[in-house]
């Protein structure tokens, strides 16, 4: 198999490819979609974490995380924010967290999605990020969603 490449060249590439057939001939092997747990897997392991620490700082129940990581349940959104900050995840690798679980990305010009975004960016841990969405009158990750979210 060849060497990931960046969604970057991935493009620059299908922009000047001259046929989309011989696209997606030469670039077969950077089109195969990322499997959630694979993921998960690939970052514990880049960043030497345990399932289990990660689980715990994500306030995730035990079981049902251990059911995420060798893919048994699908996640909802908010579990795959939980994880992101229970991995100490950065925007780029939580939204590419987010498109491999096939939920959708986190977007700036929703209020609750923007406190998130904001919190992952100044690296606060699972707890804060779930203050800062309660002070400002947000559902918490993994909480019922309140009437207007």
């Amino acid at each position: 198999m060849a060497d990931k490449v960046s969604t970057n060249t991935l493009m620059r590439r299908l922009v000047k490819a001259d046929s989309l057939d011989a696209f997606l001939q030469k670039n077969e092997d950077q089109l195969k979609p990322v499997d959630f747990c694979d993921m998960l897997q690939d970052l514990c392991r880049e960043r030497a974490l345990v399932p289990e620490r990660v689980i715990l700082k994500a306030q995730i129940d035990r079981t049902y995380g251990h059911q995420l990581f060798n893919g048994t349940r699908r996640p909802s959104r908010d579990k795959v924010l939980q994880l992101a900050f229970g991995m100490e995840l950065g925007i780029e690798e939580t939204q590419c967290l987010l498109r491999a679980a096939d939920r959708s990305p986190l977007y700036p010009r929703l209020k609750r999605d923007a406190v998130v975004l904001f919190c992952l960016s100044n690296h606060y841990s699972m707890e804060d990020t779930q203050e800062q969405l309660a002070s400002h009158g947000l559902t918490q990750l993994g909480g019922i969603p309140k009437d207007g979210e």
